[in-house]
């Protein structure tokens, strides 16, 4: 059998192909459901910043929230317009920003192709490993480890390509008593961040009014990404890394990693979690 790739629709962010399974010393002739990853450019004011591989799905949201983790947008109103434009080889997001963000990105313009992978390729110098990053201001409104073992349940439902594909992650906004708003996925974590990010934006969310659970390890990027973005408190079922708690507890982000069922391990601000 030759395996071939069959129709399917671009919009799925999935596409079918001929496999052959051999399970319990049988083999048979199937078709399984592949995530797509595909490069994409992100392009402000007809400057090319970046090339991420990404699934090409809420790329909308995947522009403004990229722009406004990595600091290029310190505001929502500065991107002016976005088209996403297919490419022979990928896909291209341009987006047309303030001159003030344009200033920004030609200050820290670099390459970072294939930052899905480890957050630091293309950076030039030590100092651009952790730019300075503003504290989040103090909140008190406590977090509750039944809401959040709740909201845990409940998003593999709302996890389609996931649940197609088995390669993807997702991020979810919570409100506080649990019930999943908001839910994005990619083959990337930090892609996955960025396009929860963007949609909380453009739906209006206030990013101190629940938390944020992730289906990854916390990486000092993630920790970064959901600081900027002012979101409060992050939940992740892996672990963290120490940069990550470190950056967590000097920005005043509640970090909790190992989150499964009723479980939870607190490794900043954990104060702000109820006793059960």
């Amino acid at each position: 059998m030759t395996p071939a790739l069959l129709p399917a629709a671009d919009a799925t962010g999935a596409q079918r192909l001929d496999v052959r399974v051999r399970r319990a010393g049988a083999v048979t002739d199937s078709q399984d459901w592949l995530a797509d990853e595909v490069p994409v450019a992100l392009i402000f004011n007809g400057i090319s910043h970046a090339v991420m591989l990404a699934t090409p799905l809420d790329l909308e949201d995947f522009a403004l929230g990229f722009g406004l983790t990595e600091g290029l947008l310190e505001r929502a109103d500065e991107l002016y317009g976005i088209d996403v434009v297919p490419d022979p080889a990928g896909m291209r997001i341009e987006m047309e920003v303030s001159g003030a963000c344009f200033a920004r990105l030609k200050d820290r313009r670099r390459s970072m192709a294939g930052r899905t992978g480890c957050g630091l390729c293309g950076t030039e110098s030590l100092e651009q490993v952790e730019p300075p990053l503003r504290a989040l201001a103090p909140i008190a409104t406590p977090l509750s480890p039944p809401a959040i073992a709740a909201a845990l349940r409940a998003m593999p439902s709302h996890q389609a390509l996931q649940q197609r594909t088995g390669a993807t992650h997702a991020a979810a906004w919570c409100l506080l008593e649990g019930q999943v708003r908001l839910v994005r996925e990619d083959v990337g974590r930090h892609n996955a961040l960025d396009k929860l990010v963007g949609a909380m934006v453009g739906s209006g969310v206030d990013a101190r009014d629940g938390f944020c659970c992730i289906t990854s390890r916390a990486s000092v990027e993630m920790v970064r990404k959901a600081v900027a973005a002012g979101i409060t408190a992050l939940v992740a079922v892996s672990a963290p890394t120490s940069r990550a708690v470190g950056t967590a507890r000097r920005a005043g982000l509640a970090l909790a990693g190992f989150a499964r069922h009723d479980d939870l391990v607190l490794y900043s601000n954990a104060d702000r979690f109820q006793p059960g």
